[in-house]
């Protein structure tokens, strides 16, 4: 399942020089172009930032 949701996402990291948060997925060319035209239903790079669920899953 593609994701969206870029505050939940790993690759979303916070910049303190300007105080913004900053994808830092290595995407190419033609992603970033679907991404932000709105032609892609969701982000092909997003992983949660959940560090227990891993852990969910095993019980």
């Amino acid at each position: 399942m593609i994701k969206s949701n870029c505050d939940t996402c790993v690759y979303n990291v916070y910049d303190e020089d300007d105080g913004q948060y900053y994808c830092e997925v290595d995407m190419d060319e033609d992603d970033a172009a679907r991404l932000l035209t709105g032609n892609a239903r969701g982000c092909p790079y997003y992983q949660t930032d959940d560090e227990y669920a891993v852990v969910r899953h095993q019980m």
